[in-house]
C-alpha cells in the first residue's frame, strides 16, 4: 500500500468498537467513536458534534485531518501518540457538558406585553421581566422570575446576584422583592431619587422575613434556589422593579429594531456564564381559570450554563473506599484538591488550632472562604464508600460525607452517584433519593440529598460534621460481581462538583482464592486505556518493519 492513504470503511482483518462498548450509558454524549485496526494500517474516526478528526496511519506516514490536513514523516508515531492521548484526556475530562444533566441551565426570559412610545410592559416566565406604564411618565413595571432548571445543582447562600448592562439610559426607580446592591450616581436627579442609577445594576434577593409591603410572590429567599430533583416548588424566585429613563423624551419602544437590548447578563455565581438575548416564540399565559389564553408581544431568552472548570481550577471533594472483605482502607488520592502550600489549594489549619485567618466574613454577602483541616487530600469534602455486607440476594453499602471545611456549613447538599446496580436499588436509609437521566432500560445514576430538618444541613468540621446513610441493592446475576472494582462507584459528585476517585489499581482486592463472576464491560477511560496500549504496540511494530 506504500504511502497511499485511503479511508478505512472496510479493512481486513479489522474490528470495530462501538460507542456503547466504550462509554456505556453515555453513548449519547459522543455521537460517533469508532476504531478499526490491522497489522499494517489502522484508522480512528472520531466525530464530536461538528468536530470531525481522522487519524490515518500507514507503515511510513501519518495523516491528521480536521479542518486542515497535516502530513508528517519520520516523527509521525510520536505525533499520533500525542494526538491520541490528547483525545483520550479530552473524552475523560470534558466537564462543560454534563451527561448526567444534559439540559440543565438557568434561563432568563423577557416577555413584553405592551409597547408604548415611552415604554413597554413585560411579565412572567423563567427569568422574566414585565414592564407596565405607571402614573409617572416614562416609567415601566418589571416582574422578574428566576428558575433553576438543573436536576441536582442548587444555588446556595449567599445566593444569586442578577446583573446586566442597560443598552440605553435606563434607571430603576423602585424595587419589590429584591434590591439593587448599589444605588450608583443619581446626582443628575432632583426631587424623586431612583432606586438605582447604575449602567450595570446588580440585583440581590431580599432575606426571609422582609416587610410585607416589600414582598412579591416567590420572593425573599436570600437568593437560595433548590434543584429540580430536590424541590420542584422552590426552584424559582421572583421580584419586581420599576424602570424608566434618565432622559426626558427618550423612547423605550423595544419593538423598534434600533432600540438596544440589555447585555452582559450574569448570575454572580462562580462557574456560570450567560448567553446574549435571542428572540423566541412568545410565551402564552392562561387567564380566567384556563378558559382564555393571552400571549406576550415579544419574548427574549437568555440561558446560563455551568462549568466546573470555570468555577475552580482544583476539585472540591474526593472519595475513599473500603470493604468488609479487605482490611485495607483506600484513602483519597494525595493532593486531590491541591497540596499544602500550593496556590490552588485552600488554606488549612490543624485540629485545635485557631490561626488569624480563621475568621468568619464580616458581611452577609461575603463568600465563606475554603479553610480546611490539614489533610493529605486537602479537600473540603470527603465521601467514603464502604461495602458493608453481602447477603444471598442483596448487598449493603454505607456512604458517609465528611465536611473538613472549618468555617462553612453546607445546606441542601446533593450527592450524585453513578453505579450500574442503582437500577436495582431497594431501600435508602436516612437520605432522599431520586434516579436521574435514564437511557432506555439503563438507570445507573441517582441523586441523594438530606431529609428536611434532619440531615439536610452538613455542619462544619468537627464531631457533627458528617452525614451518613446505608443503601440496600438487589444483586443482578447478569452483572453483579466483587471482581475488578465493580462494587465501587464509577463517579461521585457533591453539590454538582465531580469528586476525585482513587485509581482502579488501588481498589481493595478480593481475598486470595475467592471466586466471583466476570466483571462487566469497563467504562470509557478503562476501555480507551486498553486501546491506547494496543495501538501503541502496533505502531512500534509497524515502525520496526
Amino acid at each position: 500500500m506504500g504511502n497511499n492513504m485511503k479511508t478505512t470503511n472496510s479493512i481486513s482483518p479489522s474490528f470495530f468498537v462501538s460507542p456503547e462498548f466504550l462509554i456505556g450509558t453515555r453513548a449519547q454524549a459522543f455521537p460517533l467513536l469508532s476504531l478499526s485496526l490491522s497489522p499494517s494500517l489502522f484508522a480512528i474516526s472520531i466525530s464530536l458534534s461538528s468536530l470531525k478528526t481522522q487519524i490515518i496511519h500507514s507503515s511510513n506516514s501519518i495523516c491528521c485531518s480536521a479542518t486542515m490536513s497535516l502530513c508528517c514523516g519520520g516523527g509521525g508515531v510520536l505525533l499520533w501518540v500525542a494526538t491520541y492521548v490528547f483525545l483520550l484526556l479530552h473524552l475523560c475530562l470534558a466537564g462543560a457538558y454534563d451527561p448526567m444533566d444534559p439540559n440543565g441551565n438557568i434561563t432568563i426570559k423577557w416577555d413584553f406585553q405592551q409597547f408604548r412610545d415611552d415604554g413597554y410592559t413585560v411579565s412572567d416566565a423563567w427569568l422574566l421581566f414585565g414592564y407596565s406604564q405607571s402614573s409617572f411618565p416614562n416609567r415601566r413595571e418589571v416582574m422578574i422570575d428566576i428558575y433553576n432548571y438543573q436536576l441536582y445543582r442548587h444555588i446556595d447562600s449567599p445566593g444569586w446576584k442578577l446583573g446586566w448592562t442597560w443598552g440605553g439610559e435606563e434607571v430603576i426607580w423602585d424595587a419589590r422583592g429584591a434590591e439593587a446592591a448599589e444605588q450608583g450616581n443619581c446626582s443628575k436627579f432632583t426631587g424623586n431619587i431612583p432606586h438605582c442609577c447604575d449602567k450595570s445594576p446588580v440585583i440581590v434577593d431580599l432575606l426571609p422575613g422582609a416587610p410585607y409591603n416589600m414582598q412579591t410572590k416567590n420572593c425573599c429567599k436570600g437568593g437560595v434556589l433548590a434543584s429540580l430533583a430536590q424541590d420542584h416548588l422552590n426552584y424559582h424566585s421572583s421580584f419586581q422593579i420599576s424602570v424608566g429613563t434618565s432622559s426626558t423624551g427618550l423612547s423605550l419602544n423595544v419593538s423598534d429594531a434600533e432600540t438596544p437590548m440589555p447585555y452582559n447578563f450574569s448570575l454572580g455565581l462562580p462557574g456560570y456564564t450567560c448567553s446574549n438575548a435571542t428572540v423566541v416564540p412568545p410565551t402564552k399565559f392562561q387567564n380566567d381559570g384556563g378558559r382564555r389564553k393571552t400571549q406576550a408581544l415579544l419574548t427574549w431568552l437568555v440561558s446560563c450554563s455551568y462549568s466546573q472548570f470555570r468555577e475552580s481550577q482544583a476539585p472540591k471533594c474526593c472519595v475513599s473506599l473500603s470493604t468488609f472483605y479487605n482490611e485495607t482502607i483506600v484513602p483519597c488520592p494525595t493532593c486531590s484538591c491541591g497540596c499544602q502550600g500550593s496556590p490552588e489549594a485552600p488554606k488549612c489549619a490543624n485540629d485545635g488550632q485557631h490561626p488569624t485567618f480563621l475568621q468568619l466574613p464580616q458581611g452577609y454577602d461575603d463568600p465563606v472562604p475554603d479553610i480546611v483541616m490539614c489533610t493529605r487530600h486537602m479537600c473540603p469534602i470527603r465521601v467514603h464508600w464502604h461495602l458493608k455486607l453481602s447477603y444471598k440476594e442483596y448487598w449493603r453499602v454505607k456512604v458517609t460525607i465528611n465536611n473538613f471545611n472549618m468555617l462553612k456549613n453546607y445546606s441542601d447538599w446533593t450527592l450524585v452517584v453513578q453505579h450500574p446496580n442503582l437500577q436495582s436499588l431497594t431501600q435508602v436509609f436516612s437520605f432522599n433519593y431520586k434516579p436521574l437521566i435514564q437511557y432506555n432500560t439503563i438507570n445507573d445514576t441517582g441523586v441523594f440529598w438530606g431529609i428536611k430538618y434532619y440531615n439536610d444541613l452538613l455542619l462544619q468540621q468537627g464531631e457533627f460534621g458528617n452525614v451518613q446513610t446505608e443503601i440496600l441493592l438487589k444483586k443482578d446475576p447478569a452483572i453483579f460481581t466483587f471482581q475488578g472494582g465493580w462494587p465501587f462507584p464509577r463517579k461521585i459528585s457533591f453539590n454538582g462538583q465531580e469528586c476525585v476517585m482513587p485509581t482502579p489499581d488501588e481498589y481493595p482486592s478480593l481475598p486470595r482464592g475467592s471466586t466471583a463472576s466476570p466483571p462487566p464491560d469497563g467504562h470509557l477511560c478503562h476501555g480507551l486505556a486498553l486501546l491506547v496500549s494496543f495501538t501503541v504496540f502496533l505502531l512500534i511494530q509497524a515502525s520496526i518493519n
